[in-house]
């Protein structure tokens, strides 16, 4: 079969994103009106004059430029020219809480309750026998789903979701992200196989190793061959032994996981003198870029601390929890960093697994290279077998027939340093660590329906209820209205990548005040409850069409020339600004059976980072804040999305039963 034809992202006209891009600053006029400041008429009319003034004036030359360069561009506009540094690269913020993403896996049913509780006999610098073998378990069944798109035995590309899938999966192996002064880069995978590339990076007590988990390819033509789940175990067996071996002569790492986590400029000033430093920290640092993933092998089993009685916080700076709450989030914060673990990290690298010694497990990974979606797929793939334990019988311990098996079991990836790079390291431990006691992260399961009887009784779009629900918790907690992002993706196009949905729209707001204001009718909540979802729906479908605003808008921005003194009064507005200053920053994944959590952090201080996972019968919410505003709360807006959930429950209910009502007859 012919492989599927993927059109390329369109440019959008002109005037309709115009006319969107109004439509979407209606919600915040008609508040701003509603508060004392200009008049709802007033405000839409001035912008609709600089609207009509763009279209015919700079807006025409910026268009021009833009249809220009995408003919120019071998795929498409965006993603050829500015998506990847103004989304990701130009951050100059620390990669840990701020862009990467988290995720908390399932327990496997197949370990012993022992190992779920991190009893053994057998403690290896801290790791446990379980540990190691969901480990290895995990690597394995995750480079067999490499393997098996490589050959495309599955997604092959006869499929556009087929040919979008591979080409973003293949961005999660053998690449990582280089901090660069002003604007980071990519790394380029190898063409051809190498050692780095048949390895994985692993971590343990800070330290680094390239653990090969390929053999050598046995032909020019053929590819590297995956290693069985009893080899790797072993050769992270041997790891270990080394590690303990270290532990006991006294020996230090040079933490340069820390060093990743911190400010890109400072990691880039960091990385550069390291460099510079010794040729064998080159020789780690490109290993580390080229290795086919990572893993990290925590020496500890993390849990949440109480908070002290004795030593009393703000309301605002104190998260409770239940005791099954405690042990969700222990979890989740493990997977997104500790003060026990941020140095057994290398914040760089696209896609790591985690196994800390109670085999909870999880995976986190560097934003850019793709979107967040991706690695939950190749996730839910590791995950949904638990560990065969016939995989680790002592014939699976065997070679294949005619690979080459002389390559050492693991290689050290250390790193020399100096007094300034010790000093270095500590700055950017304390400074990791305000990070963490900064983040207020917390994962909510509501269990009382899911998407099933939204879609059955409330018969709505599931996504576009959710994204409601938050619009009225957000208002519930703050008494106002949020320009809120939410992700959609353009996965139909050309390395398609994602466009924004503004879920703040009139229609959403009209829903969210009828709702807070006495007096308003069950019947009249329901229909504007519909609109909003209609709304929201149609949205939805343009975004993903390639018909959204922001990437567009963004795009005409970048090509206006200020030092030739063009300048846009629609790009200088105020409102422009606010209108995308997204404090509620949410995205959907999947119905997320076998995970427990996820999380990404807020754009804003005064903000909410949300990723859900809507099943059938459960909504998971994974939300972070932080302690250090004042305007925030993790738990209080998790009791504020519970309320609304309920709330709207009762209103379809309630409609339900209005419906089915018969009518008497006036005679």
């Amino acid at each position: 079969m012919k492989p599927a034809h993927m059109p390329r992202l369109p440019v959008p006209e002109l005037r309709k994103t115009l006319d969107k891009y109004l439509a979407s600053l209606e919600p915040l006029l008609l508040e701003d009106d509603k508060r004392g400041g200009m008049s709802y008429q007033s405000g839409i009319a001035l912008r609709k004059k600089w609207a009509d003034e763009f279209e015919v004036g700079i807006g025409k030359v910026l268009q021009d430029r833009l249809v220009a360069l995408d003919r120019a561009s071998p795929n498409n506009w965006l993603d050829d020219n500015f998506w990847l540094n103004k989304a990701y690269l130009e951050w100059r913020a620390p990669l840990l809480v701020n862009s990467n993403w988290w995720l908390a896996f399932f327990e496997d049913d197949t370990m012993p309750a022992t190992a779920l509780k991190g009893e053994t006999n057998n403690n290896r610098a801290g790791t446990t026998f379980w540990q190691l073998r969901r480990a290895a378990w995990l690597v394995w069944r995750t480079l067999e789903f490499k393997d098996k798109l490589d050959s495309q035995e599955l997604h092959p590309d006869t499929t556009r979701t087929g040919i979008w899938f591979r080409n973003s999966a293949s961005k999660m192996f053998n690449i990582a992200r280089i901090p660069e002064p002003f604007c980071d880069t990519l790394s380029t995978p190898p063409e051809t196989a190498t050692r780095e590339t048949r390895s994985m990076l692993v971590m343990l007590h800070d330290w680094c190793y390239a653990v090969p988990v390929y053999y050598p390819p046995t032909s020019s033509d053929s590819r590297p061959i995956l290693m069985s789940p009893k080899q790797i175990e072993a050769r992270l067996r041997s790891l270990v032994l080394d590690v303990e071996e270290r532990l006991a002569r006294g020996e230090k790492p040079v933490p340069v996981g820390i060093l990743s986590g911190d400010d890109r400029d400072k990691w880039a000033s960091n990385l550069d003198y390291l460099l510079g430093l010794h040729p064998s920290n080159r020789k780690s640092h490109q290993a580390m870029l080229n290795s086919a993933m990572a893993l990290s092998l925590d020496h500890t089993t993390f849990s949440i601390t109480p908070p002290h009685p004795k030593r009393p916080l703000p309301p605002h700076k104190v998260h409770h929890r239940s005791s099954a709450q405690s042990a969700l989030d222990s979890h989740l914060h493990t997977i997104r960093g500790t003060e026990l673990n941020i140095g057994n990290r290398f914040f760089d690298k696209a896609y790591t697994l985690i196994v800390d010694p109670s085999t909870r497990a999880g995976a986190s990974g560097e934003h850019s290279p793709c979107d967040a979606l991706v690695p939950s797929i190749v996730a839910e793939y590791t995950i949904v077998q638990g560990v065969e334990l016939s995989e680790f019988a002592n014939d699976k311990a065997l070679h294949p027939q005619g690979v080459d098996a002389s390559e050492p079991s693991w290689e050290r990836l250390d790193w020399v340093a100096d007094e300034h790079i010790q000093k270095e390291c500590i700055a950017a431990r304390e400074r990791a660590l305000k990070i963490i006691e900064d983040s207020d992260d917390s994962v909510l399961w509501f269990d009382d329906y899911g998407t099933d009887w939204i879609k059955t009784v409330g018969n709505f779009s599931p996504d576009a209820y959710v994204q409601m629900v938050l619009q009225l918790a957000w208002y519930k907690t703050r008494g106002e209205f949020t320009a809120t992002y939410e992700t959609v993706l353009t996965r139909m196009f050309k390395n398609g990548r994602t466009e924004t949905l503004r879920t703040l729209t009139r229609d959403a707001r009209d829903w969210v005040l009828s709702m807070v204001t006495p007096g308003v009718s069950d019947h009249a909540r329901l229909k504007a409850l519909q609109r909003a979802v209609q709304t929201h729906t149609r949205l939805t479908r343009e975004a993903a069409t390639g018909r959204g605003i922001d990437r567009h808008l963004l795009g005409l921005q970048l090509l206006l020339r200020p030092a030739n003194g063009e300048s846009a009064a629609l790009f200088e507005d105020e409102l422009f600004e606010r209108s995308s200053k997204w404090k509620l920053s949410t995205s959907g994944l999947s119905a997320g059976y076998l995970f427990k959590g996820t999380g990404f952090g807020t754009m804003y201080e005064d903000g909410y980072g949300i990723n859900y996972l809507a099943a059938p019968n459960m909504i998971k919410l994974g939300i972070e804040s932080k302690f250090s505003n004042a305007n925030t709360s993790t738990e209080k807006f998790k009791n504020a999305v519970v309320e609304s959930l309920m709330e709207m429950k009762l209103l379809c209910l309630e409609n339900e039963v209005v419906e089915s009502r018969p009518v008497m007859s006036h005679l």
